[in-house]
């Protein structure tokens, strides 16, 4: 059965001088708006407490525009502002909600440069994109073609730290589930083999950050050597995040195949919930970990699998998939990441600790889904080592496959 889903489909675009220098006032009043915005409803809040709703900061907004120092604020369209005070509104939800930390402001170097037009403000006909108060089309370079009749909802123009804009479109677009199969696969993540699978496969880490550390470390010194202020500076700056996204477009560009791949070919994927944030924390690992994306990983599956029908199982970070014989069931005391094999005390059969931890995290998976359950380690191992939170769960034989029946639909 179809389902329709929003997506957003991002192009590069290239404007003209004209187009940029108004593209480039937008952006600029739009981080004003929003920072300001910000300002007096911290201001009311702590000084008066008293909150601010998004009526009132839209009102405010025309009593800006109305004085003489921000007069400028009219020469721009007024969607991407009211969109801005939207988005702030949105974030203070959050932030009550205690699901965010409080709104910080834009910084013009740090944050990412954007603006939000809505149907008002652009138009959308034959395959050309025009946005309000702008001279001629978008130089768009269409790298894949929208889906067939989708008009888009809001249009969001961009620009990078390496001074690309970009263009995301956001449609309607009807998905089909990909075709049931009866496979199943467990991922452990890592930082050599940057994912291993159930079946023994070894995904290698590219570790694009890692290839081109000595191209980065380059321009980063030639960065250095400039007059803070300068025009040098500004092109030395601008090298050097070219060749940030240049790994950040390669990296993204390898997790999309990869995670594509893992939802089409399995009905049920396993993955451990991992916290990154907490590994980051190894000042050794630090920058592999973050060079692996792991959490972009994740991110990317959980929401094919929900496009495609797929069913995904996140078990407890706490499961000791590595350190569990995945023959017998015993867990080990102590496995030192350096070990990367090791043999049973109980049942004499050596392990590849990435094999072995996917093949756990892919039992443990099947039976928390049979029984409706997450799975969580006992604390204290029981008088035969093996942990009651593996009590049940099914051993897999090497070589041996999973079978499931696929889901009706």
């Amino acid at each position: 059965m179809m389902q329709q889903v929003k997506r957003a489909f991002k192009y590069r675009f290239y404007p003209t001088d004209e187009q940029a220098a108004e593209l480039s006032r937008t952006l600029g009043c739009v981080r004003l708006v929003y920072n300001k915005a910000l300002e007096e409803r911290t201001r009311t809040w702590y000084g008066e407490r008293r909150r601010i709703s998004y009526v009132q900061s839209s009102a405010a907004l025309t009593q800006w525009k109305k004085t003489e120092g921000l007069a400028f604020l009219s020469e721009v369209s007024s969607v991407p502002l009211q969109q801005a005070l939207r988005h702030l509104q949105a974030a203070f939800g959050n932030f009550f909600a205690e699901r965010a930390k409080y709104p910080r402001y834009k910084s013009r170097k740090k944050s990412r440069a954007s603006a939000e037009y809505t149907r008002s403000a652009f138009t959308w006909r034959d395959g050309r994109l025009m946005l309000a108060r702008m001279a001629g089309a978008l130089d768009v370079r269409w790298s894949r073609p929208l889906p067939q009749g989708a008009q888009p909802t809001t249009v969001t123009v961009s620009r990078d730290a390496a001074g690309r804009w970009f263009v995301s479109m956001l449609v309607e677009d009807p998905i089909a589930p990909a075709p049931a199969t009866n496979a199943a696969v467990g991922i452990d993540a890592g930082i050599t083999s940057l994912v291993t699978l159930s079946t023994g496969e070894k995904i290698a880490n590219p570790q694009h950050e890692r290839r081109d550390r000595a191209r980065l470390a380059k321009a980063q010194r030639e960065l250095s050597r400039k007059a803070k202020g300068s025009a040098n500076r500004e092109k030395a700056r601008r090298r050097v995040a070219r060749v940030h996204a240049r790994i950040a477009d390669r990296r993204r560009d390898f997790l999309h195949k990869l995670s594509t791949r893992l939802v089409r070919e399995n009905q049920t994927v396993v993955i451990e919930n991992l916290t990154v944030r907490n590994l980051l924390k190894n000042g050794r690992l630090a920058r592999a970990v973050s060079d692996a994306a792991w959490t972009d990983l994740r991110m990317m599956v959980e929401y094919k699998c929900a496009w495609y029908g797929r069913e995904l199982v996140v078990i407890d970070r706490w499961f000791p998939s590595s350190k569990l014989c995945g023959n017998c069931g015993t867990v080990r005391g102590k496995l030192p990441l350096n070990v990367r094999e090791w043999t049973c005390d109980s049942c004499g059969t050596v392990h590849d600790r990435d094999v072995n931890a996917s093949r756990n995290i892919l039992a443990a998976g099947l039976a928390a889904s049979a029984c409706g359950d997450g799975v969580r380690p006992q604390r204290e191992s029981s008088r035969t080592g093996r942990s009651s939170a593996t009590a049940g769960i099914p051993r897999l034989q090497a070589g041996e496959e999973v079978k499931r029946t696929p889901p009706s639909r």
